[in-house]
């Protein structure tokens, strides 16, 4: 009796040894691990203005001159994000006098990077833009864009080239492309000899109207010797000296007859 109790108590013990040791040895809960946070989109400026536009002259500048390399490294590698101001082809067509033809190879790229500032811009974001002098572009130096904000409008001077923003291509951060419906011409490549506007159309001469007929009829009567002044004065001395002849031949003609 004495063993079966001592055997019991044992295995008791045992079992709430083993039971204790399995709570201890077991491995702590660990949290699981943040999923990493997935990397934003790739934002291919070609497709973007190959599909909007027609932008090809703008394009075809980017492209020859690596420019666009330069906006898409801006555009996808960095937090500061690019926002491009992109002329139509008219834009470009539209060129006369200064043109880029004339242009070096470097000057042409430091005009493509001139159309572009090293920071994502919304349309709300110019407001503030517009209260500084200038704002520094991708052709840094003296290559400055000034910027105001008409009610929403966005009006931009580049010291030759006066545009405005007609419509937005692309506008989610980091990239935001603008149309514009001229070419932005800087001082540091064409100078402050900014060509005059246009004169306005010469207006055609008018012919003097004709004289109406009362009014020759009248300067007619008033260059009429009758109807002048002098005329009638001239006639009445002519009457007076009658007078005074016929008096002084009757006079004669009574001291004849005495």
């Amino acid at each position: 009796m004495e063993f079966s109790m001592i055997y019991i108590v044992s295995n008791i013990v045992l079992l709430l040894s083993s039971s204790a040791f399995a709570k201890t040895a077991s491995p702590p809960s660990l949290s699981p691990t943040p999923a990493p946070a997935p990397a934003p989109d790739y934002v291919n400026l070609t497709d973007l203005l190959t599909v909007a536009g027609p932008f090809h002259t703008f394009l075809g500048y980017l492209e020859s001159t690596k420019v666009m390399d330069t906006f898409q490294n801006q555009a996808n590698n960095t937090e500061e994000g690019i926002t491009i101001f992109v002329p139509k082809d008219s834009a470009f067509s539209a060129l006369k006098k200064p043109s880029l033809s004339k242009l070096t190879d470097e000057q042409i790229k430091q005009v493509i990077l001139f159309h572009a500032l090293p920071h994502f811009y919304s349309l709300s974001d110019f407001k503030n833009l517009s209260e500084t002098s200038s704002t520094s572009t991708f052709a840094g130096g003296d290559y400055t864009l000034n910027f105001t904000d008409d009610s929403g409008t966005v009006h931009i001077s580049s010291g030759w080239s006066k545009t405005k923003v007609t419509s937005a291509v692309h506008a989610t951060d980091p990239v935001a492309i603008y149309q514009v419906d001229k070419v932005l011409l800087p001082e540091a490549i064409f100078g402050t000899d900014i060509p005059p506007a246009p004169a306005p159309a010469p207006t055609p001469d008018i012919a003097p109207a004709a004289d109406s007929p009362t009014e020759h009829s009248a300067d007619s009567r008033s260059s009429s010797p009758s109807s002048t002044p002098d005329g009638s004065s001239s006639s009445k001395i002519i009457i007076s000296y009658g007078i005074w002849t016929n008096l002084v031949l009757a006079t004669f003609g009574v001291l004849l007859l005495l």
